[in-house]
């Protein structure tokens, strides 16, 4: 297809609702019918020759081709957008939206420091997170619903996502407990630990995996008295006293503030890597080039 073939307003009516995730919410965005907006996005396929939908009753997913056309109709808009700012002489000014996915495992003490960082630039950013499953976060970054993914592990390419790790850092790993317990078990850390009562995320969670592969290495069986999806729940439940919990090294003055436990011991051996998940390999948003800022100061990169 040549380029004066190509509609841009076709385009832009597919690049809204791959961000939007459906056409009904494009249409409210857009301002138009739905019948209007679908029968544009049938145009655009046409002149393309292939789908760039799936389409399950309401319910929306790029195909390949789609995602493809997604990156670049991105870079399109984006650099459409820069063009006006400078031409209004607007650049830099109102808030710029950065929309967050945070998976549910996430350690919240974590994501917030990462995230407070967009507020210190110069640009003012107006923040959106959402939390969920990872796999769910990653297909709407692919979708175009966010900007950036934090998650304490890469995406895999058995996803088939177009999508890059940017990774911002790595630490050790530390026990903490109320302090009934943490004198309890804090002689012969990290020996102590087998029979000791703990709480842990679910087995899917990265950490988990970590955990389990390190307790097996040291021939260690704990008794496990909880599993978690979610950190901040388990963190709850650690500060009621039901058992011992692990969180990330540079997290442990905000841990023993906020939850009265103590420290039981490091295990520097199990490294936690964080990584930023976006779909372009080079980082240009302002909001997410300040959480890698922001990373080096939080594992003191």
């Amino acid at each position: 297809m040549e380029l004066d073939q190509l509609n841009f307003s076709h385009l832009y009516y597919f690049w809204t609702v791959a961000r939007e995730g459906s056409v009904t919410a494009a249409s409210r965005k857009l301002r138009l019918a739905q019948p209007s907006v679908s029968a544009q996005l049938r145009k655009l396929e046409e002149r393309l020759g292939t789908p760039l939908f799936l389409r399950a009753g309401r319910t929306l997913t790029l195909t390949e081709a789609g995602q493809a056309l997604l990156v670049d109709a991105e870079a399109v808009f984006s650099a459409g957008q820069r063009l006006v700012d400078r031409l209004h002489g607007q650049a830099g000014r109102g808030p710029r939206r950065l929309a967050v996915g945070v998976p549910d495992v996430m350690p919240k003490l974590i994501t917030y420091r990462l995230l407070a960082g967009v507020y210190s630039g110069a640009q003012q950013v107006e923040l959106h997170c959402y939390e969920g499953g990872f796999n769910d976060l990653v297909g709407r970054l692919a979708l175009g619903q966010l900007d950036v993914v934090l998650a304490d592990s890469p995406v895999s390419s058995r996803l088939h996502v177009r999508a890059f790790n940017h990774k911002l850092g790595e630490c050790g790993l530390s026990f903490f407990g109320v302090p009934a317990l943490a004198d309890q078990y804090r002689a012969q850390f990290p020996e102590s630990l087998h029979r000791a009562p703990l709480l842990l995320p679910t087995p899917g969670a990265e950490l988990r995996r970590s955990l389990d592969q390190w307790f097996e290495q040291q021939a260690l069986t704990p008794r496990i008295v909880g599993e978690f999806d979610d950190s901040a729940l388990l963190k709850e439940f650690g500060r009621a006293g039901v058992g011992l919990f692990a969180m990330p090294t540079v997290m442990e003055s905000a841990i023993v503030l906020h939850f009265g436990v103590e420290l039981v011991g490091r295990i520097a051996a199990i490294r936690e890597s964080y990584y930023a998940i976006t779909t372009k390999q080079r980082i240009r948003h302002p909001g997410v080039l300040a959480i890698t800022e922001t990373a080096k100061e939080v594992f003191g990169g």
